[in-house]
């Protein structure tokens, strides 16, 4: 099976920024902890102040849905759904 890789950016209200930035932190941690994650990175861009550039790899697409699956009922999940997410998945 092929790897499967996430590049993009999300964008977050003024409003929101503090509390995402600060949750960051573990929303990286147990993504990187997952057994399928080759890579993640999540970094805030120099385009804008309220983005964040995204890049995921995982080893192949049942990694991938894992990972979709557990961040929609995790507490990332649910304080980002107002988050604007721009993407493309490849693989």
């Amino acid at each position: 099976m092929s790897k499967v890789t996430l590049k993009g950016f999300v964008l977050v209200s003024e409003s929101e920024f503090e509390i995402v930035k600060a949750e960051l932190v573990n929303y990286k941690r147990l993504t990187l902890e997952e057994s399928g994650c080759i890579h993640f990175r999540v970094t805030e861009s120099p385009i804008s102040s309220l983005r964040f550039d995204v890049y995921e790899e995982f080893k192949n697409k049942a990694a991938f849905g894992h990972h979709q699956n557990r961040v929609k009922v995790s507490y990332w999940g649910k304080m980002t759904e107002n988050v604007e997410r721009h993407s493309e998945i490849i693989g």
